[in-house]
């Protein structure tokens, strides 16, 4: 864990990447809700200070924030609470520096003023989770800069257990024996996908895909596995296309990605 704590109660974590493009083009990236879906989650944003932006982890699953300090193209900060109301809020700012060479590095740093360790775990978390998602962010720029993103996300939850549910989950997609840099493509009878594996994500439980246009018909990016949520197992897929293609494509199998979805990982019935 690297949380940093400051004397006066700040607890913080900090996350770079760097990336090719101008500040602009990363600005667009990293701070509109149109950049933000093209990589991360499905996301709109008011764009100004003092507006919201929100980004959708699922069905149910938004989370609000509101947009403090807006300059762009360099720097945005968004305040959040950490959890349920009464949790700490949470401040994320957004910085992009101007590197040589037509690059530029982006910045991440969430924070929080805590007088216990009770917060440190979820910031360690968002500290975990970013460079995988900043793998697909830096291929966006780098291979379909200015191009259309269509993106594809499912979410459901599984008793089971984290184990067998990867187990599940990857094993039905073929995935659990991919190496890094080894060719895959779905099974028969899923809609038509492929590409070469990227290497795990997150965690040896998730995958990354750089996908081909042989497969879907628009090439894109991958992020596939379970991930360990509040004592439950979260499958999640999201496919990232672009291009003139992608669209034509999502509509196509979107509907046929969630069925398999839901059949293999109905949503339990809590309470």
């Amino acid at each position: 864990m690297s949380v940093k704590k400051d004397a006066s109660g700040r607890r913080s974590v900090q996350v770079e990447v760097e990336v090719p493009g101008t500040p602009e083009e990363v600005w667009r990236a990293i701070a509109t809700g149109p950049g933000i879906s093209s990589w991360f989650v499905p996301t709109r944003s008011d764009e100004l200070q003092g507006g919201e932006m929100i980004c959708n982890f699922g069905p149910g699953m938004d989370s609000a924030a509101t947009i403090t300090e807006w300059q762009p193209p360099h720097r945005f900060t968004a305040e959040s609470e950490m959890g349920p109301p009464g949790s700490p809020k949470v401040a994320t700012e957004w910085s992009v520096e101007t590197l040589a060479g037509g690059r530029c590095l982006v910045r991440v740093v969430h924070s929080l003023f805590a007088s216990t360790d009770d917060w440190d775990k979820q910031l360690d978390g968002l500290e975990q989770g970013w460079p995988a998602i900043f793998r697909i962010l830096r291929r966006s720029l780098e291979t379909f800069k200015g191009e259309e993103c269509s993106a594809m996300q499912f979410v459901s939850f599984s008793t089971e257990g984290h184990a067998k549910a990867w187990e599940k989950m990857g094993g039905e997609l073929g995935l659990l024996t991919v190496a890094e840099g080894q060719r895959w493509s779905a099974p028969e009878g899923l809609p038509r996908i492929a590409g070469v594996s990227m290497g795990q994500g997150m965690t040896a439980s998730t995958v990354l895909l750089r996908l081909d246009a042989h497969g879907a018909g628009a090439p894109g990016t991958a992020y596939i596995g379970v991930f360990p949520c509040g004592g439950m197992a979260m499958a999640y897929m999201a496919i990232y296309l672009y291009g003139s293609n992608a669209k034509a494509a999502v509509q196509r199998d979107e509907p046929r990605w969630q069925k398999w979805m839901d059949e293999r990982f109905p949503m339990p019935q809590i309470g």
